[in-house]
């Protein structure tokens, strides 16, 4: 009968601490501060706001600004981060199937229409045989370049690829010009080496481009590209993930981008 007692005493004991383990691996984000990443330009405008607005909820938050696409993913899955902001959800999802990251979306914030610029030529139709256009080399942003080109006439791409698209999808090719996939942060360092690109927002901003005034073409306002407030899973329903969505979809907030970036960034909410 000891026996028997002392063996479920163990089990019982064994129990106990896988159960504390396991609270240990699925940790709650502070209620009072948040290290929150985002690429340079108008996120990190735009988050400078929010913040303000967050602290006068008693929420502090540390902005790390960070100058590629993947880190602030990969950082936020590993825990350096707890929540990020920067992205769209094509490229979320992307992602998190490539990488098998454990991220989900929150909240929409704002829309970054993508543009076409040159520093060689005014209107798409200027566009000549083996001139070398410029896009993202990510699928994602990738894609979305390639339905920009199609809109502007440039191309035609194969039905019904959509989000998926990549240059192999393109059927045809109206004017032969040769597409060179770049990195989205150096394409606006390598324009004078290309004929034209696209470049998304924050990056053409970030270089000192007006996108409504710069962008030979430009997506229209209601794209469906709208970037996301991302945590881990696990963060989901933390409390202090309401905070930060109540104060980026602040009025303060919708009143700054709409004065600070004159249509060339678009609020969701």
């Amino acid at each position: 009968m000891k026996k028997i007692l002392g063996l479920l005493s163990a089990v019982l004991l064994l129990t106990i601490i896988t159960a504390c383990g396991g609270d240990e691996e699925t940790q709650a984000l502070s209620e009072d501060k948040l290290k929150i990443g985002v690429t340079a330009g108008p996120h990190e405008e735009i988050m400078e706001k929010v913040k303000e607005v967050a602290a006068e909820d008693g929420l502090e938050i540390e902005i790390e600004v960070i100058s590629d696409y993947i880190t602030p993913n990969t950082a936020l899955a590993e825990g350096d981060l707890d929540v990020n902001s920067y992205q769209h959800k094509p490229f979320l999802d992307q992602m998190v199937s490539d990488r098998e990251l454990d991220l989900v979306d929150v909240a929409p914030t704002v829309n970054f229409p993508m543009g076409f610029y040159s520093e060689q030529i005014t209107e798409v139709s200027e566009l000549q045989e083996g001139d070398k256009v410029g896009l993202p080399n990510d699928p994602t942003n990738g894609a979305r370049a390639l339905i920009l080109f199609e809109q502007a006439g440039l191309i035609t791409l194969k039905e019904d690829v959509g989000a998926n698209a990549s240059i192999k999808d393109i059927e045809e090719n109206k004017v032969g010009v040769e597409f060179i996939e770049l990195e989205a942060a150096q394409i606006p360092r390598q324009l004078g080496e290309l004929t034209a690109a696209a470049i998304n927002t924050n990056y053409a901003m970030e270089a000192g481009y007006v996108p409504t005034e710069d962008a030979i073409v430009i997506e229209p306002g209601d794209s469906p590209w709208v970037n996301l407030i991302v945590v881990r899973s696990e963060n989901k329903d933390d409390p202090v993930v309401d905070t930060l969505i109540n104060a980026y979809h602040s009025d303060e907030v919708k009143q700054f981008v709409e004065d600070n970036f004159g249509g060339s960034v678009v609020t969701s909410w």
